[in-house]
């Protein structure tokens, strides 16, 4: 399963590239404006930045909600680097966009996906990515894990190329859970993916180890 990290902060994914771990990023202008960066030609830079740190797929959004808005925007976001995928909503217009950016050779990421029958219809667009957002599921009630693997089963009955990347991903038990369902891709901020480090058994173990090391030096010195 490959990790991608969800934001525009710069610090972040270098710390993530620095871990070992990373395989890409998502982002959007709601991140970006967290960060400070508004405005198209400062946002555009802002991925051209993110995608000069990454070698893996950097997800960046259109505004457009329209057929033509949306192609326009992707044409430009597109070139912007090779490893830009551009991620494009789940309606109408956005399918068909989809499908249209599938045959010009230029990669998609359906994002807000709830539902197996909207994955269903983004990967036979010819998406590169599907999105469900399993947390905002969660919020609902219903199960976000339940819908991983109904896609995970389509796709594989089916034979779709196209990869589930599973977001709105809250904690390292999703990640967990995601990865045993059948998601290609986690994304998620830093710090879910750092709580996969943690387990307080792992603390008392290392803490004993270092005590006992400290005992065996201490009990060589004291011999000799």
């Amino acid at each position: 399963m490959k990790f991608f990290i969800d934001t525009a902060k710069i610090e972040h994914i270098q710390e993530a590239k620095d871990l070992g771990i990373l395989d890409g990023v998502t982002t959007n202008p709601s991140l970006m404006a967290k960060e400070g960066i508004t405005g198209r030609q400062n946002i555009y830079r802002h991925y051209r930045k993110i995608c000069d740190l990454v070698s893996g797929d950097v997800s960046a959004e259109v505004i457009s909600t329209d057929y033509k808005g949306m192609l326009k925007e992707a044409r430009a976001l597109s070139e912007i680097a090779e490893n830009i995928v551009v991620k494009i909503p789940m309606i109408r217009d956005g399918v068909r966009a989809i499908s249209t950016l599938t045959g010009m050779g230029i990669k998609t990421n359906c994002t807000l996906v709830f539902s197996a029958g909207q994955a269903l219809l983004a990967a036979k667009a010819g998406a590169t990515y599907v999105s469900p957002f399993i947390g905002r599921i969660d919020d609902t009630s219903w199960d976000g894990m339940q819908l991983i693997s109904d896609i995970f089963d389509i796709f594989s009955l089916q034979a779709f190329e196209t990869e589930i990347l599973a977001a709105s991903i809250r904690n390292g038990l999703h990640i967990v859970e995601a990865a045993k369902v059948g998601a290609d891709v986690v994304t998620c901020p830093l710090d879910a993916i750092l709580s996969l480090l943690k387990h307080p058994l792992t603390d008392s173990g290392l803490q004993k180890f270092l005590e006992d090391h400290q005992k065996a030096q201490t009990d060589a010195l004291s011999r000799s």
